[in-house]
C-alpha cells in the first residue's frame, strides 16, 4: 500500500512541474510560444523560478532546464502571434502567475 502511494506521488510530481527546455526548431517543440507586451493579451502569465522545486505543481512557473532530457516540455519562441499554441506574458511574482482563460494546453505544459 505504501509503495503504490509513493509511486502515485512521484508520478504526480512529474506530472505538475514546469521543466522548460528552449528548443531550436519548431519540430523539436512541444508547443510555439509568443512572448505577449500586456497582460490581456497572454494565455498564460507565467513566473520564472530559480530551483526546480519551485516550478512544481503548476503550468505557470517555469524553471528552465539545460538539458532537453530533463524538461517536462519543449518550447519554441515564434515572432508572430499567429504562428504560436500560447501566448506567454512573464510577470514578476508568483502570485500574478496563472491561466487567464480556458486553454486546450491547461495541464499540458508541466
Amino acid at each position: 500500500m505504501i509503495q503504490k502511494i509513493i509511486i502515485t506521488l512521484s508520478i504526480l510530481s512529474l506530472l505538475y512541474s514546469a521543466k522548460i527546455y528552449v528548443v531550436d526548431y519548431p519540430g523539436q517543440a512541444d508547443f510555439k510560444a509568443y512572448k505577449v507586451k500586456y497582460r490581456g493579451q497572454a494565455d498564460l502569465l507565467v513566473h520564472e523560478v530559480d530551483y526546480p522545486g519551485q516550478a512544481n505543481n503548476s503550468d505557470e512557473k517555469w524553471y528552465y532546464v539545460k538539458y532537453p532530457g530533463q524538461a517536462d516540455s519543449k518550447i519554441y519562441w515564434v515572432k508572430y502571434p499567429g504562428q504560436a499554441d500560447i501566448k506567454i506574458k512573464f510577470v514578476k511574482y508568483s502570485g500574478q502567475a496563472g491561466w487567464q482563460k480556458s486553454h486546450q494546453l491547461v495541464g499540458r505544459i508541466n
